[in-house]
């Protein structure tokens, strides 16, 4: 995961690239934060954009031609398929803070299992979503913004809400 150059790749990403202007206002941006950010994740595909102030860690894969958005934070093992879009701010968890014992604060149980996100190709997710622990967004989907995605979510279906629910299917 963490070696010693996927560190210094890190902060050369971080306090370096990830401060350049968006994308759509200089290509060049763009281009930097492709080459640190290809050298941190597991597995980056062609023509990837990593956005500005976006937050990832080394255990991501990201398909040809997606994006991470603006301020977007992708935590853990997170598969991202081909042609992704993502809007800003969305947040990607993978694991969360145990709370079966009532005995002691919940600060203080640790952690819990990390359950991989997987999201499938052609998916758009909208600005500030959040997507939980061990949830797969099938090929085709839209998820619109501001939803919370509890489940998985079929594929070529539109989720939208707190929880994200279907409410079509694409097709």
């Amino acid at each position: 995961m963490w070696n010693k150059k996927k560190k210094i790749y890190y902060i050369m990403y971080y306090f370096l690239a990830s401060w350049f202007p968006v994308s759509s206002h200089l290509e060049l941006a763009r281009k930097w934060r492709a080459f640190w950010g290809k050298k941190i994740v597991k597995n980056c595909g062609k023509k990837v954009n990593f956005e500005r102030f976006s937050s990832f860690t080394p255990e991501l894969s990201i398909g040809d031609y997606s994006g991470i958005g603006i301020k977007a934070c992708i935590n853990g093992p997170v598969t991202i398929g081909k042609n992704v879009m993502m809007g800003q701010e969305v947040i990607i968890y993978t694991t969360r803070h145990n709370d079966n014992r009532i005995d002691i604060p919940m600060m203080e149980q640790g952690m819990g299992n990390v359950l991989p996100v997987k999201i499938g190709d052609d998916v758009w997710i909208g600005g500030r979503v959040i997507i939980l622990p061990g949830v797969t967004i099938g090929n085709g989907c839209i998820i619109g913004a501001g939803a919370v995605v509890t489940k998985d979510v079929p594929p070529y279906s539109v989720a939208v809400g707190v929880p994200a629910k279907v409410v079509r299917h694409r097709g």
